[in-house]
């Protein structure tokens, strides 16, 4: 690193060795910043997949009514997380990573996520097919999250987006897409009836 180049090339004495240990911390710490805001990006996108993954398993073994609400929580869950995904992550991934197999893929399986979604909505909990679609959309999000957790996020994190522009687009798109989703959820819950 270029702190370690200095202090090598001897003692930091002097106004310009002074002026260059100032430039080098204030780059560790922009550096140290944008890290900061990707996990705040990155962290909130795990923290929704731990999420509903346990919401995946919480199904499992819910009955009636409680499978229903967990469902519909689910789906809002699902819902809200691609929209933050399609509009603003994936596109400022795309552009840094250039990896666009690897996008490309990934907006594949939020299209098949969706298509599930809508599926599932035109059915009752009840339905003897809800289940098993309810289960494949578990399993195409748990494989969605391995690879985006696993390939996507570690390239992305590595890369020179504006994190800390990023974060506050998510914070507040997010915060719009949750009010919109809870005032939908009181008037018109997916499965409750």
């Amino acid at each position: 690193s270029e702190l370690a180049r200095i202090q090598e090339h001897g003692s930091l004495r002097g106004i310009n060795s002074s002026l260059q240990l100032i430039t080098v911390l204030k780059g560790v710490d922009h550096m140290a910043g944008k890290a900061g805001f990707a996990s705040g990006v990155v962290d909130m996108l795990k923290e929704d997949h731990t999420k509903v993954k346990g919401l995946f398993e919480e199904y499992q073994d819910a009955t009636g009514r409680e499978k229903a609400k967990i469902a519909d929580t689910v789906i809002q869950e699902l819902e809200v997380h691609a929209d933050l995904e399609e509009r603003l992550i994936y596109p400022a991934i795309r552009k840094e990573i250039g990896e666009d197999s690897l996008m490309n893929e990934a907006v594949e399986e939020h299209h098949l996520v969706h298509v599930v979604i809508a599926e599932l909505k035109k059915l009752k909990p009840s339905d003897e097919k809800f289940q098993a679609k309810f289960t494949v959309l578990g399993e195409l999000v748990k494989h969605h999250i391995e690879e985006e957790e696993g390939e996507m996020l570690p390239l992305a994190e590595e890369s020179s987006i504006d994190w800390e522009r990023l974060e506050a687009q998510v914070m507040k798109r997010k915060e719009q897409l949750m009010i919109n989703a809870s005032g939908r959820g009181k008037a018109v819950a997916c499965f409750s009836s």
